[in-house]
């Protein structure tokens, strides 16, 4: 299974805001520290606020927040909602579907299993639980200043 850049962004992005929860990010931090463009970024962004996992401020003195805490944000949930619309395989498209083999395929039966089981184990994730004593992903995903103070690349501020 392979996941959509879509979904893997929106969980860097979440990442970065519970990383960063002492205040806004802007989106072009965000994309600095995601390797993404700024423009792929503020998509993701929207949805994530129309989902109701961020809340955005615009305006010079704007940014990006989580709009509740990040013990409250199921991964399962992230990942159901940007994946939900793409099948898995082609069987599982109703209206897509042209395999001839779909009656008498054991193989579907299988695939909705492990896929009930891959959702179910992150259903069972926070992003809390992603984030939280995470002193790794705390050093990559700090402002370049606050980097140098903690040990990381050196930042303007390392001067």
């Amino acid at each position: 299974m392979r996941l959509t850049m879509r979904t893997n962004l929106a969980m860097r992005v979440l990442m970065y805001c519970a990383v960063n929860s002492d205040g806004l990010a802007r989106s072009g931090q965000v994309a600095a520290a995601c390797n993404a463009s700024v423009h792929h970024v503020a998509q993701v962004v929207n949805q994530l606020a129309t989902l109701g996992y961020l809340k955005t401020w615009r305006g010079r003195s704007g940014g990006i927040a989580l709009a509740r805490p990040a013990a409250a944000i199921s991964v399962g949930d992230v990942f159901s909602h940007f994946e939900a619309e793409l099948p898995l395989t082609e069987c599982f498209d109703g209206q897509g579907n042209t395999c001839p083999l779909t009656e008498s395929c054991r193989l579907r039966d299988a695939l909705i299993e492990a896929a009930r089981a891959f959702y179910g184990v992150l259903a069972r994730l926070s992003l809390e639980d992603l984030v939280c004593n995470n002193t790794d992903l705390e050093t990559a995903f700090a402002a370049p200043a606050c980097r140098a103070r903690i040990g990381g690349a050196a930042g303007p501020a390392a001067n």
